[in-house]
């Protein structure tokens, strides 16, 4: 944890130098794709010593995949190459390394680079394997029509900015990052000669860092307070089962689930603030003018505390891996896309078997979801107190929902998870 937090904390002023020092005006995109992939094997090899090994193995592996598969079975060959290692990986942390000592959890940037891997290797398929009128909208705009070059690959997969907690991004964002046109790409995007501009304004990330630090710095306090005052593991305990009423067992399965997000909101936030530092994550301008710097970010904790759906609540929670199992599976599956996805991200996250009962329930909690809101929701649209009722009684339900679909996740094992439930 400590390794993590410098090696995020010395990425972050990095990230600042580089996009002063090696902007795309100081430096060509071969000087910039070198920095961000050597600095990124540095601090890959400083956080987790020689088991760093394991995500250049699989890095080079799909590489030798990506040039010489074939274009029609390139992401099939890449995801499966991928997805087992990783999952291998997973296997060892467990039964060979005892439920993974801190030293030797690599899986987190093993998963990260998993979904770039993938990624990259759907849109090469759908750039060159596919036509342009087989693609939706979004598989159009993200194709990739050439294969990369080593340094290109490198880059994406290791660069600093994203290989110790990510987040995953499409391929060709980052290229226009690297080679300057990511934010002059979104501003052209906007008439500004209508609203009173010369020339294309200049953005700077500098507001949008200062602001996801402070989002950081109070996430580090609550994890530092609550997660530690609030342990997930008391909802089992006999005593607690044995003397506590039912409401207020609800009521305390709340406040521990809430206490175990700072951390995530905390990793989250503050690898979103690296890469806007090094001005990647360009998002856009709203409607006011306002400029944006969310392209990347993993998180949307105001919709996320406000959920009045399940749908709602997972869109906002780890958007870019969510984005990742759309693009991947969702959108490519022929047969139950909704069971499929919900699936694989339980392999992706793991073998302990938590995972599989949160992801499993979490299919049946979605299509429950979607059946009511399709079934009752128009009832209470006639009015604002019926509105105002039903978002409330739908937040609850939804909270509780999600409470109990992510407790066995965060307890991990069988035993305390088929307590819980009892």
């Amino acid at each position: 944890q400590i390794n993590f937090v410098a090696c995020q904390l010395f990425a972050l002023l990095a990230a600042f130098w580089f996009r002063v020092y090696l902007g795309p005006s100081h430096a060509s995109s071969a000087v910039r794709h070198a920095f961000a992939t050597l600095f990124g094997i540095y601090f890959a090899v400083f956080c987790f010593g020689w088991y760093s090994i394991h995500l250049f193995v699989l890095v080079m592996m799909n590489y030798g995949i990506m040039n010489m598969a074939s274009i029609p079975n390139i992401h099939r060959y890449s995801f499966v190459v991928a997805m087992g290692y990783l999952t291998l990986c997973h296997i060892s942390r467990i039964y060979i390394f005892h439920y993974g000592i801190l030293t030797t959890d690599f899986s987190g940037p093993l998963m990260i680079i998993t979904q770039k891997i993938t990624t990259l290797s759907c849109q090469l398929h759908d750039g060159i394997g596919r036509q342009a009128e087989e693609l939706t909208a979004e598989q159009n705009r993200l194709a990739v029509k050439t294969r990369p070059s080593l340094l290109e690959y490198l880059s994406y997969l290791l660069n600093f900015m994203s290989i110790i907690a990510g987040p995953c991004s499409n391929y060709k964002d980052y290229i226009a990052f690297i080679e300057g046109r990511h934010v002059h790409m979104k501003l052209l995007e906007v008439n500004w000669k209508q609203k009173g501009y010369d020339r294309l304004p200049d953005p700077s990330p500098t507001g949008a860092v200062m602001y996801k630090l402070c989002i950081t710095l109070v996430s580090l306090i609550l994890f530092l307070t609550l997660t530690k005052n609030f342990p997930m593991a008391y909802i089992i305990d006999d005593e607690f089962l044995d003397k506590t009423p039912f409401l207020s067992r609800l009521g305390y399965l709340y406040v521990v689930t809430q206490a175990a997000k700072p951390k995530y909101y905390f990793a989250w936030t503050l690898a979103d603030a690296v890469n806007n530092a090094a001005g990647y994550g360009f998002s856009g301008v709203d409607e006011k003018g306002t400029f944006h710097w969310d392209l990347l970010s993993n998180l949307n904790i105001w919709s996320i505390e406000t959920a009045t759906s399940f749908k709602m609540y997972i869109e906002n929670w780890n958007i870019q891996t969510a984005a990742w199992l759309k693009r991947v599976c969702y959108d490519r599956a022929s047969w139950y896309p909704t069971a499929l996805t919900f699936i694989l991200s339980a392999l992706w996250h793991g073998i302990y078997p938590g995972y599989y009962f949160t992801f499993l329930t979490g299919i049946l909690i979605t299509l429950a979801a979607r059946a009511i809101r399709n079934n009752c929701r128009h009832y209470f649209l006639s009015s604002v107190p019926l509105k105002i009722a039903y978002d409330v009684v739908t937040w609850v339900v939804t909270q509780l929902a999600v409470c109990y679909t992510v407790a066995p996740f965060v307890m991990l094992a069988v035993e305390p998870t088929i307590k819980f439930y009892k």
